[in-house]
């Protein structure tokens, strides 16, 4: 295979014309971060705010001009719309508050699953939490909104691109779930180098140009931290609940009260926290070791007026089955841990319920 280079991918994007403007794309200066690694390709095409989603045909034939090259072995290009430093922004909104949030059609609920930091299990965890939802008998959607770290295609075992017609996505599925991720689009090896704009970009893109619908829930595996992607997400998306995972260990539980900080401060009801790693059994013995300590999560759950989801213990079969693309809800459903993932989605659920009950209408009228 030949092999792919900057000057390469350049030359084909500079044969594919920008109606708007009568100039190619790369003159034009509407082509950014540029990553190519591996015959992997991506970048962002941004346009003005007034083209919008107009401007879809045009990062088509970029894909396609890029695709046609000897040695590409998968493209994905962004696109997104940013305000012209040349002119004055339209008054899209009012200045104050952010960006309202969006519903996704078909859709009855969305909950993010957070951690303070990275490290905690919380991929594992969302993935086990969406498939025993689906044991519940909801019908269940998981979008991998990690874009630096997408571990979901591989916790589910999927392989190849999902399906579209140049307009709409079709989610892939796996275990009974709809499922998408950027890990599904790029190569596994391919570091996304994206700055936060492109990043929420290619979110909203899997959010409100996936078929989705119908689901009565979608579970969404959010990127670790506080940072810029993970409160946008938050003010952005129709968010019905958060679910907050951590290890027992004191620094990770540091962190996850600054995640439950962020979802009160950004009005996002909390579902409860989960601890995982709560402790490890012996394969061989049976004997059970703290290792990283036990009941933090709980503790830090009734100081913080928060509930307690559950917890889920060390094991190798959790790794394991992970690892292998068969979750343990899903291969082992009979097993303690997929029981105590049940626990967990059951208490979720009764949550979920008490978060999105209307509160009775109070009258003092006779």
């Amino acid at each position: 295979m030949s092999e792919l280079t900057r000057d390469s991918v350049t030359a084909a994007l500079g044969r594919v014309i920008d109606p708007a403007s009568g100039h190619d794309v790369i003159s034009s200066g509407i082509i950014k971060g540029l990553v190519i690694k591996n015959g992997h390709v991506g970048f962002t095409v941004e346009v003005e705010p007034t083209r919008g989603a107009a401007a879809e045909p045009l990062r088509e034939a970029c894909v396609r001009a890029v695709s046609a090259l000897a040695g590409a072995a998968n493209v994905t290009a962004v696109l997104t719309a940013h305000r012209s430093t040349s002119a004055p922004a339209p008054p899209v909104r009012p200045a104050h508050g952010p960006a309202p949030a969006q519903p996704i059609p078909g859709v009855d609920a969305i909950i993010a699953v957070a951690s303070g930091k990275g490290g905690v299990g919380k991929s594992t965890l969302a993935v086990n939490l969406a498939l025993a939802l689906s044991a519940l008998g909801k019908s269940v959607g998981l979008l991998d909104a990690d874009v630096y770290g997408p571990s979901v295609p591989r916790l589910l075992g999927l392989t190849g691109k999902p399906r579209t017609d140049g307009k709409r996505i079709e989610p892939m599925e796996a275990f009974g779930l709809k499922a998408m991720s950027i890990g599904s689009l790029v190569g596994e090896d391919t570091p996304m180098i994206w700055r936060g704009p492109m990043v929420m970009s290619a979110l909203t893109q899997m959010l409100g140009e996936v078929n989705w619908g119908p689901l009565d829930i979608l579970v969404v595996d959010m990127p670790p931290g506080t940072g810029d992607a993970q409160l946008t997400m938050a003010q952005r998306v129709p968010l019905a609940g958060a679910v907050v995972v951590s290890t027992p260990q004191d620094l990770a539980l540091i962190d996850a009260r600054k995640g439950l900080a962020m979802f009160q401060q950004t009005k996002v009801p909390i579902l409860g926290i989960v601890e995982n790693m709560s402790m490890f059994v012996c394969p061989h013995c049976g004997e059970t070791s703290h290792i990283f300590g036990h009941g933090g999560a709980r503790t830090t759950a009734q100081t913080l007026g928060v509930r307690f989801l559950g917890e889920i213990p060390l094991v190798p079969s959790i790794r394991e089955t992970s690892d292998a693309g068969r979750p343990i809800v899903a291969s082992q459903p009979g097993g303690p841990e997929a029981q105590a993932y049940l626990a967990i989605a059951t208490e979720t659920l009764s949550a979920l319920s008490a978060a999105r009950r209307t509160p009775p209408k109070i009258s003092v009228l006779p």
